[in-house]
């Protein structure tokens, strides 16, 4: 996940042809600070909720898409994409979860090789009793640490980041298109 070096390599070749616009100290600082708090972030958050309920933090996201869409219920095709994930990797999480009760496929009377992911009585009691735990460390590690202002300056930024990396374009080549 690490970029170029700090200081542009001294190959006669880059930099005659000025193909590269490395990052300057200030931004690999930036950088470096942003990879080290996001990998932070995801484990604390991965170990909360394997320690408060057997998930993983991505599993716990799955439910609450499917808690918070129409009928608890959602075709798999989107569910992978609401989520960011590959199709087979969405697939796997779905068997664990089915595994625990917590998610059941239905087929798709409309197309015979579609499928829902429909989140469970189970599902839904499990959300609820972590639901307090994961937003506490949330807050904990995140929102009590910055003030107000510094909170709508990330959320400002992290949407523009967002939407630069969200491709409107129909034949995107995105793993969970895939």
């Amino acid at each position: 996940m690490n970029t170029a070096p700090s200081t542009a390599p001294e190959s006669p070749h880059a930099a005659a042809a000025g193909t590269h616009r490395w990052l300057t100290a200030d931004e690999q600082r930036v950088w470096r600070a942003y990879l080290h708090a996001t990998t932070l972030l995801e484990d604390h958050l991965d170990r909360q909720l394997q320690r408060d309920a057997g998930m993983p933090h991505i599993y716990y996201g799955l439910l609450v898409k499917l808690a918070e869409a129409p009928r608890r219920r959602l075709r798999m095709t989107e569910l992978a994409r609401d989520a960011k994930i590959t199709r087979s990797r969405l697939s796997h999480a779905v068997a664990r979860l089915e595994k625990n009760g917590w998610v059941r496929r239905e087929d798709c009377p409309s197309d015979k090789r579609g499928q829902f992911a429909v989140l469970t009585d189970d599902g839904r009691d499990v959300l609820r009793r972590t639901a307090p735990g994961h937003v506490a460390a949330v807050r904990q590690a995140l929102f009590d640490r910055l003030s107000p202002e510094q909170q709508k300056s990330l959320g400002e930024i992290m949407q523009i980041v967002a939407e630069g990396l969200q491709p409107n374009e129909a034949g995107a080549d995105l793993p969970w298109l895939r």
